[in-house]
């Protein structure tokens, strides 16, 4: 894909996947309060859980993203809701984090795990954990067994390691981690900040890219999939689990 316009298309969105504030607080209310904790966001984008998780808690914050654009967005937005004192960003991979070993209380990921697979992730972030800290994800599950053909068929290609919830929790358990809880994202937490924004802006750069072939082929793929949802979201959606390291 060309990198320019997959930035143009999701610039400036609310958010860079589902979610929304509320689904963060009760994420975040499974985990037992601690007093000033140390958290990492890994993949954050433009930050809307960062400041929530601010906001939640009396900790200081590190949010990383490869993409600076979306780190800088996430500071003005810290700043206007004055929580930026207790937030810092980096421009860092998750593949590649050099933080000291067992230095966070949370690990904070929402739907940013897949760019890793879902074990992997889980097995690489542990030793930054401190012992009985806590990983908090959100990971797309399929909801219910035997999905259509055609949603099937695209996920296959889109993320093969898609699988189910029951599947998930095995992972969570042999990777050495005590499940807290999970729920599934509802539909509202796709369409608000994410599918809604994200229609609308491929709706005018259709427009702007209507003799540009190779875009537009760029922006029916991302149309694809929110059409796609809108179709089988029965089948799938984002899962939060929220766990304690062993």
């Amino acid at each position: 894909m060309d990198t320019a316009l997959f930035f143009e298309i999701h610039s400036d969105l609310p958010r860079e996947g589902p979610g929304r504030r509320l689904y963060t607080k009760k994420a975040f209310d499974m985990i037992p309060l601690l007093q000033q904790p140390r958290i990492l966001d890994i993949g954050c984008g433009p930050g809307e859980q960062t400041i929530t998780l601010a906001q939640l808690s009396d900790g200081d914050i590190i949010a990383i993203d490869i993409h600076q654009p979306y780190l800088d967005q996430l500071m003005e937005r810290a700043r206007q809701a004055h929580v930026d004192n207790r937030i810092q960003v980096r421009s860092l991979s998750m593949k590649s984090m050099d933080f000291p070993k067992e230095y966070f209380d949370i690990i904070w990921a929402e739907g940013s795990i897949y760019a890793m697979g879902f074990q992997n992730g889980l097995q690489a972030w542990k030793q930054f954990i401190r012992p009985q800290g806590y990983l908090a994800v959100h990971e797309m599950s399929w909801i219910q067994p035997n999905p259509p053909e055609e949603i099937a068929n695209y996920w296959k290609k889109e993320y093969p390691g898609l699988t189910t919830i029951e599947n998930n929790l095995s992972v969570i358990e042999n990777c050495g981690y005590t499940l807290l809880d999970y729920f599934p994202l509802p539909d509202d937490a796709w369409w608000e900040l994410y599918y809604r924004p994200l229609e609308q802006r491929l709706q005018e750069l259709r427009k702007k890219y209507k003799n540009d072939p190779k875009a537009l082929q760029v922006i029916h793929h991302e149309q694809e999939e929110i059409d796609l949802y809108r179709k089988y979201y029965h089948w799938y959606g984002s899962v939060f689990f929220v766990m304690q390291k062993q």
